[in-house]
């Protein structure tokens, strides 16, 4: 019985150091650092700090009323204006912001198509 105890105590072990790199990674990638905001809450989001995940902002719509929103990154630490409008459809990830250095501060300005939509995006930088 002892011996069946210590090897189960092992073989958990094992198994435990194999797992916790594989979540530690997941979580350290791009995405998997995305934050989620409701464009119902204000349409400027941050301020934001890049990080060393993504060299882009990256900007996916998940769900609302809208069939997509239009999205532009502030450097806020340079300008008040938008680099650029980027028209981001519901569902897959979209750059709105490319070669982002790490540490640079930004926000995300979010717009939706019509007066009364409502959306939910994610944010991944």
């Amino acid at each position: 019985m002892r011996l069946d105890v210590l090897t189960l105590s092992a073989v958990l072990a094992a198994t435990t150091a194999v797992a916790t790199p594989t979540v530690a990674a997941a979580t350290t990638t791009c995405y998997g650092g995305a934050i989620t905001k409701h464009y119902g809450d204000g349409a400027f989001f941050g301020p934001y700090s890049a990080s060393s995940r993504c060299t882009d902002v990256n900007l996916r719509l998940t769900a609302g009323t809208s069939d997509y929103v239009n999205a532009c990154v502030v450097f806020i630490d340079h300008t008040s204006q938008c680099n650029r409008w980027t028209r981001v459809p519901n569902g897959s990830w979209h750059t709105i912001a490319t070669d982002v250095l790490d540490g640079t501060h930004f926000e995300v300005l979010v717009g939706v198509p019509l007066e009364g939509d409502d959306a939910t995006v994610q944010i991944a930088f």
